[in-house]
Order: C-alpha cells, then sequence, then structure tokens
C-alpha cells in the first residue's frame, strides 16, 4: 500500500476529484496548505503599497492505494492539474505499513 500525497493549485481540485474518481479513487484527504518552491512567493500590490507574498496558498490531496495503482494515480494526477505554469505542485510516494478501519477493525487493504 502507497500514501500519495499531492500539493495541487487549488482551483484544480474539482478536476482532479473528478479523475480519480473515474479511476476507481473514492477517498482522500484534503488539506488547505500554504508553502512556496522554486518561485519563492511572489508580489502584490494592495493600496498602493507592495508587499511580498512568500507562502503561496496550496490544496493537499492525500490518497491511500494498493501499490499497483500507483503509477496511473500518479498519470491521472499529473493530466489533472498541470497548467504547465510555475507553481503546478509536486508528487510524493510513501509507504505505508499498516490501515485499521476504527469502525469495524477492517486491516490493510480491506480498510481502504
Amino acid at each position: 500500500m502507497k500514501k500519495i500525497e499531492a500539493i495541487i493549485k487549488p482551483f484544480k481540485l474539482d478536476e482532479l476529484k473528478g479523475a480519480l474518481h473515474d479511476l476507481g479513487v473514492h477517498g482522500m484527504t484534503v488539506s488547505e496548505v500554504k508553502g512556496f518552491g522554486r518561485q519563492k512567493g511572489h508580489k502584490e500590490i494592495y493600496r498602493g503599497a507592495e508587499y511580498v507574498v512568500d507562502f503561496i496558498p496550496k490544496v493537499k490531496v492525500e490518497i491511500v492505494i494498493n501499490a499497483g495503482m500507483v503509477d496511473k494515480v500518479i498519470e491521472t494526477i499529473i493530466e489533472s492539474v498541470k497548467t504547465g505554469q510555475i507553481g503546478d505542485g509536486k508528487i510524493f510516494v510513501i509507504p505505508v505499513e499498516s490501515i485499521c478501519r476504527i469502525r469495524t477493525g477492517e486491516k490493510n487493504e480491506d480498510a481502504i
């Protein structure tokens, strides 16, 4: 089992959700996050004053899947969120040792 964490632009969330649903991924966790990468933020003007926005608003999507689906899920994420502009995001793949569904006690792949 693997956990995929994708940091994406917020306006791409609905498109990603639909694409993953079509792929058969029905569960995900979504968090509003802030951060920066190579773009190191940007400058904005508010009421005539220029200021630097260091942390850019992003969305983190977390998905736990069977290891055999990793490549297809990554491909789907890229296809649905890529704009070709700086700040499109990153995808991280993390091994998952075990899962337990609290309500039923199901474990591992039965709990996904």
